[in-house]
């Protein structure tokens, strides 16, 4: 009878899935040939049935036998109602053609109007690059990551700085990837643009902590950018003419259909400008970048994709000082189709960043190189087990270069114990599954392990952080091995409310060692040694999700507690300029907590939203405060961003930013003292006094010129800082001219008014 029943429910799972079949392939752009990530795919009989494209655009649908009607939609695009008869398993790639041909924008948006509500991921942005949004910006350049930084918990990192924290996270603890490849400095003009040139990116996704189990290496967030394919349906460019900058973006395809290019680059001119005047003429100050992009798909199961980012900063002085940074990045890109259900992608990874400076101007000249270089191969298999239940394995290996700062004289020679290697690996493996109706799962488990590669010089300190010994040996020195969990859960309670939990563990290997909480391209990365620990950090969160009136409005409020391991400082009065760091570091614990409030509005000529953040971010590392817990740099109470977009008309728009935040704590000496005739500050607490807080209004106006065949144009207008507030950049402590004894504070802002124009253009 076991036997019968047995071979009858063999026979009956058999003929159940014989009956299902899988209907799979590429959503791509009509006009471009841009594969669509995200786009949604469900039975329009039964909508709870349904799944979304991955990152390269590719679909994959099981069904039981039968006729159906396929509603496919993406944001910004026409749906189309397709009609199917699925007796077997079969190809489908669907074309999709957008909503209008305006110039491509900026705004915060996501797939479906309630995929905030069905989708399982916790604490996830998308920035996505196709409907029209005029967000006014300093120096009028439209910038991604002073966009991000507009959502609650991410908090700028100071006055026109594209650098950003999350959730109380270090600028360092945030991992930048541009098609997956890492960018360790992502800010040009120190700071005042990001690298990353908007004509040439797809999309931007934001992991506020608990980010899948494919990404690793940062304990605060992941900023994930995919950059454009390029055009294989036709040729086109577009582009803009700035105050300051202009760029252009040319593509178009090599064979039609199944190849395409994408060139895109930028530059700023100020340097002209300097040479005009007789005192500034032998000064430099510019940047340039440069976005690459070549595919071809081989067939339906097999594309390679070939992309490339190179960027430049350089400033002098009079040839007396002189510095430039820069990074470069590289992907080969290899996807490959084992059938209707199995996705597998192959990546070799490059990417070097290094910032060089110049003293010419004494008796002994010399220079200062840091470097910061990857050597990355990733594997990656995608198997969608059925419409509920999706699953991702893979490896990634990283060789590491890293030289903290190497300086070199005219006596000196090249020190390969300046130059440290270690090599950073993991496994991984996750799962995406609806459990019921209501219950939405994804969890994962990343195992990853990093090697201190010998060949260098390491060292012993005492208690005192005297050097004892040295060690220097070809093996490897030190191994660190760590399990990172990661779950996420969403508890549908209807259509329109949702109630999401997530956990996550990250480790973090690299460590941006700096004194003051903006970036700097003179900040020094160090990795692990056998000293500097991995940084761990865990994060709990829970969310409300709610939709109303039809999806137009979308609130949610989510709080998180985040407790971190081996967070760094420097030791008090520490030497930066000591070649041995470890020498000037502390190590201690860190903690995070807030909740983030967000109300959006989405459609009609009135969208925008409103984010609101409170929270706190502190420190306890033995040896600083008396050893009790102190405020973080990047710790700031309130923040408040207010974004307003309305159209005027179909070529008119109009749009106000208003941000506010707390301002962040700093060390301002607490009195001085004179020692034989020398005038020291006394210290008494680390960040134990705030910068003033810092609030801000800009203004902007979009006008779109009539639309010609091949050509159409806009002009747009910004105001940066509408109302003059003087905001603090920086304060100083000097003694006062008139009176020795009295000690005067110095504030140096930035902006004011700061007026910008574009002409941008496309054809």
């Amino acid at each position: 009878m076991k036997y019968i029943l047995s071979t009858f429910l063999l026979f009956l799972s058999y003929s159940l899935f014989a009956q299902s079949y899988t209907i799979s392939g590429y959503i791509t752009d009509k006009k471009n040939g841009e594969t669509l990530i995200g786009a949604s795919v469900v039975n329009k009989a039964n909508k709870q049935v349904g799944v979304t494209a991955n990152t390269y655009g590719y679909y994959s649908l099981t069904l039981a036998k039968g006729s159906y009607e396929l509603l496919f939609s993406y944001i910004g695009y026409q749906e189309q109602l397709i009609k199917v008869d699925l007796t077997e398993s079969k190809k489908l790639n669907v074309i999709m053609t957008g909503n209008s041909l305006q110039l491509n924008e900026v705004v915060i948006s996501s797939t479906r109007d309630n995929s905030r509500i069905t989708q399982s991921q916790m604490g996830m942005e998308k920035l996505n690059i196709i409907t029209i949004s005029k967000l006014p910006v300093i120096f009028g350049e439209k910038d991604i990551l002073k966009t991000l930084q507009l959502l609650p918990g991410v908090k700028s990192a100071g006055e026109g700085q594209s650098g950003f924290t999350v959730r109380g996270g270090s600028i360092d603890q945030n991992l930048i990837l541009l098609d997956d490849a890492p960018v360790y400095n992502a800010s040009h003009l120190m700071g005042f643009f990001s690298t990353f040139n908007s004509d040439a990116i797809k999309e931007v996704t934001l992991y506020k902590g608990t980010a899948p189990a494919q990404f690793g290496g940062r304990i605060s967030s992941v900023v994930d950018l995919k950059m454009n394919d390029g055009n294989n349906q036709s040729f086109g460019a577009n582009g803009s003419i700035g105050l300051i900058s202009s760029k252009l973006n040319v593509e178009g395809p090599i064979q039609k259909g199944k190849s395409s290019f994408l060139i895109s680059g930028r530059r700023t001119y100020a340097d002209i400008f300097l040479k005009l005047s007789d005192q500034f003429k032998d000064n430099q100050l510019y940047f340039y970048d440069l976005n690459t992009k070549f595919n071809y798909r081989f067939s339906d199961k097999d594309q390679i994709f070939v992309s490339g980012y190179f960027g430049r900063d350089v400033l002098s002085l009079n040839n007396r000082f002189a510095i430039d940074w820069g990074n470069s990045t590289a992907t080969i890109r290899y996807n490959h189709l084992f059938n209707d259900k199995l996705f597998s992608n192959t990546s070799l990874i490059y990417s070097n960043y290094d910032y060089n400076i110049n003293l010419l101007n004494n008796a002994n000249p010399f220079s200062i190189l840091s470097r910061v270089r990857d050597w990355n191969v990733k594997q990656e298999i995608q198997y969608f087990f059925n419409n509920n239940n999706e699953w991702r394995i893979g490896y990634n290996v990283i060789y590491h270069t890293v030289i903290p700062g190497k300086i070199t004289d005219a006596t000196s020679t090249e020190n390969l114990s300046d130059i440290r290697n270690g090599l950073e690996s993991a496994l991984y493996i996750s799962n995406e599954r609806q459990l019921s109706e209501k219950i939405k799962l994804s969890y994962g488990l990343r195992l990853s392990d990093f090697t201190v590669l010998g060949g260098s010089n390491y060292y012993v300190l005492d208690n005192q952080k005297n050097i004892i010994d040295t060690i220097n040996q070809s093996s490897p020195v030190k191994n660190y091995v760590n399990l990172e969990p990661r779950l996420s859960m969403n508890y549908i309670i209807e259509n329109s409310n949702s109630l999401k939990i997530a956990y996550s563990r990250n480790t973090q290997n690299l460590h941006l060692i700096n004194n003051s909480v903006t970036t700097s391209p003179t900040d020094k990365w160090v990795m692990n040694t056998n000293i500097i620990k991995p940084e761990i950090g865990d994060q709990v969160s829970l969310g409300y999700f709610h939709n109303f009136k039809e999806n137009t409005f979308e609130f949610s409020v989510e709080t998180y507690y985040k407790w971190m391991q081996n967070q760094v400082d420097y030791k008090d009065a520490a030497d930066e300029r000591n070649r041995v760091i470890e020498t000037q570091l502390l190590f201690g614990k860190g903690r995070a907590y807030g909740v983030e409030f967000l109300l959006k509005k989405n459609k009609g000529k009135l969208t925008g939203w409103i984010g609101y953040t409170l929270s706190r971010t502190e420190k306890q590392i033995d040896g600083i405060n008396n050893n009790g817990w102190y405020p973080s740099r990047q710790d700031r109470t309130h923040d408040i961003s207010i974004v307003v977009m309305y159209d005027i008309s179909k070529r008119l728009n109009v749009s106000a930013i208003w941000v506010y935040q707390t301002g962040n704590a700093v060390t301002f000496p607490s009195g001085k003292y004179e020692i034989a005739g020398q005038t020291s500050w006394l210290y008494t607490s680390r960040n134990g006094y705030r910068m003033p807080d810092y609030h801000r209004l800009d203004l902007g106006l979009t006008y779109k010129f009539k639309e010609r065949k091949h050509f159409n144009s806009e002009l747009s207008f910004s105001l940066y800082n509408a109302y003059g507030w003087e905001n603090a950049y920086v304060i100083d402590f000097e003694q006062s001219a008139s009176d020795p004894n009295k000690t005067v504070a110095v504030q140096t802002t930035l902006f004011r008014w700061v007026p910008s124009i574009s002409w941008n253009f496309k054809f």
